[in-house]
C-alpha cells in the first residue's frame, strides 16, 4: 500500500452521506452535490464519485468524463448501470449489509406499533419474510426473538442451497398475517421483482394481512396495492419505499397506515458503515492504506441505558416501550403525513428533505440493557433484538 501523501484526486460525493467530506478528504478535493441533481458537466474531471440510491450512474452521467471509480455508500445497486460499468473499466463498489441492522430495527418497531393500534400480540401472527439476504435474515432473527411464526420465501437461496425451509411463494402468502419484502430490484433473470406485488400476488395473500415494503418502490404496483388496501385486501400497510421518488403517489400515502421517506436503512450507525465500506473499496483502487472510521463521532443514543424488572418473558408492551423509546418512529410517520395538505409543487421538495435532516438514530446495541427481577427472562428476547445485555 502507498502513501495517502502521494494520492491527489477529484472527488464528487452525495451531500448527504455523513462524513464523505471528511473520509475522502485524504485522498484530494471533495466536490458535495445534491444527489439528485449530478451531472455529466460536473464531472467532467472528477476521478471518484461516491453516490446514494438517488443517483442514476450510467452511459448518460459518465460518458467523457473522468471517473475511474464509482462507489454507492447503499446495499442495492439498481441504480448503477453494472454492464456499462463493467465496459468502460470503471471500477464500483456498493455496502452490502451496511444498514441491514437498521431496516431490520424499523421493522420490529412498526410491527409493535401496528400490534398496539391493532390491538394483536405478535407472538400469535405468522410473518412472511420475502427475501432472506443480509436484511431479511436479521428481520428473521428479530421476529424469532418475539416469539412470531417465521415462514421464508428466497427463491436463489432455495436453488442454491436446496434447504426446504425455503418455501414457495404461494404458500408463504397464504400463511403469513404479515408479509415484510427485502428482495433486490431486478427486472430480468429467473426472479424478477419489478412489480412483484400486482394482482396476482395479492390473489394469493391471506385476505386482510398486513404488507411491509422496505427494498425498492417499484417491487409494488401503486395502483394495485392502493385499491388493496382501500378493499380492506390488505389489512394495514406500511412503506418506506414508493414508484417515482420523490414524486409519490398521494393517495397510496392517504391509505398507508405507517410511512417514511425512505430511510428504514438510515441509522446513523448505518450511513457510516457504508462510507466506511465505500471508502475501504477506494483505498483498495487508490493503493494506499488508511484506518479512517468515524464510528466513534456518533452522538449517544437517545436511550443510553435502560432497566426492567418484574415484568412477563412475553410482555410486548414492555418491549414495545422500550423499542419506541430509542427513536421517535412515530414522528417520522407525522412528517410524512405533512405532504397530503401541502400544494403538489412542495411535496418532492418535502420529501427530500425528510431525508437530508433525518434525526439521528442509533441503532439499539448503544443501548444498555439492565434486567433485574423477573425481567431476567427477557434476557434472550432483549439480545435477539440487538439490544445490549448487561
Amino acid at each position: 500500500m502507498g502513501d495517502l501523501a502521494e494520492v491527489v484526486v477529484k472527488i464528487v460525493a452525495d451531500e448527504n452521506i455523513p462524513f464523505v467530506e471528511e473520509g475522502f478528504g485524504e485522498f484530494g478535493e471533495v466536490r458535495l452535490l445534491a444527489g439528485r441533481r449530478v451531472t455529466r458537466d460536473d464531472l467532467s474531471d472528477t476521478e471518484l464519485l461516491v453516490v446514494r440510491s438517488v443517483t442514476k450512474v450510467d452511459a448518460a452521467l459518465l460518458e467523457g468524463t473522468a471517473v475511474r471509480f464509482v462507489g454507492t455508500c447503499t446495499i442495492g445497486t439498481d441504480h448503477l448501470d453494472l454492464d456499462y460499468l463493467r465496459e468502460r473499466g470503471i471500477v464500483f463498489a456498493s455496502a452490502p449489509g451496511s444498514n441491514a441492522t437498521s431496516v431490520a430495527e424499523y421493522i420490529v418497531a412498526v410491527m409493535l406499533q401496528l400490534g398496539q393500534r391493532l390491538r394483536v400480540r405478535l407472538r400469535d401472527m405468522t410473518l412472511g419474510i420475502i427475501g432472506v439476504g443480509n436484511v431479511g435474515s436479521r428481520v428473521e432473527r428479530r421476529a424469532r426473538a418475539l416469539g412470531m411464526n417465521v415462514l421464508l420465501n428466497d427463491p436463489p437461496l432455495a436453488r442454491e442451497t436446496g434447504d426446504p425451509k425455503y418455501l414457495p411463494l404461494e404458500n408463504v402468502l397464504a400463511a403469513s398475517d404479515i408479509v415484510t419484502l427485502h428482495v433486490p430490484l431486478t427486472k430480468d433473470g429467473p426472479d424478477p421483482t419489478w412489480h412483484m406485488v400486482n394482482e396476482e400476488f395479492m390473489g394469493k395473500m391471506k385476505h386482510g394481512a398486513w404488507l411491509f415494503n422496505s427494498s425498492r418502490g417499484a417491487v409494488h404496483d401503486t395502483s394495485v396495492l392502493r385499491a388493496a388496501r382501500n378493499s380492506g385486501e390488505v389489512g394495514a400497510l406500511y412503506l418506506d419505499v414508493w414508484e417515482n421518488e420523490p414524486d409519490i403517489d398521494i393517495e397510496l400515502l392517504r391509505v398507508t397506515d405507517i410511512a417514511s421517506p425512505h430511510i428504514c436503512g438510515y441509522s446513523a450507525d448505518g450511513k457510516v458503515a457504508g462510507v466506511v465500506m465505500i471508502h475501504r473499496a477506494a483505498c483498495k483502487f487508490l493503493g494506499v492504506a488508511s484506518d479512517w472510521n468515524p464510528t466513534a463521532k456518533l452522538p449517544k443514543p437517545q436511550v443510553p441505558t435502560a432497566t426492567l424488572a418484574d415484568c412477563s418473558q412475553h410482555s410486548e408492551d414492555v418491549l414495545r416501550e422500550l423499542v419506541l423509546s430509542t427513536y421517535d418512529y412515530e414522528g417520522d410517520d407525522r412528517r410524512m403525513r405533512e405532504m397530503i395538505d401541502m400544494p403538489t409543487a412542495e411535496r418532492s421538495k418535502h420529501f427530500d428533505a425528510l431525508r437530508k435532516n433525518y434525526p439521528c438514530r442509533r441503532e439499539f446495541a448503544n443501548t444498555e440493557v439492565r434486567l433485574e427481577g423477573k425481567g431476567k427472562q427477557l434476557a434472550p428476547v432483549m439480545q435477539g433484538l440487538g439490544f445490549t445485555v448487561v
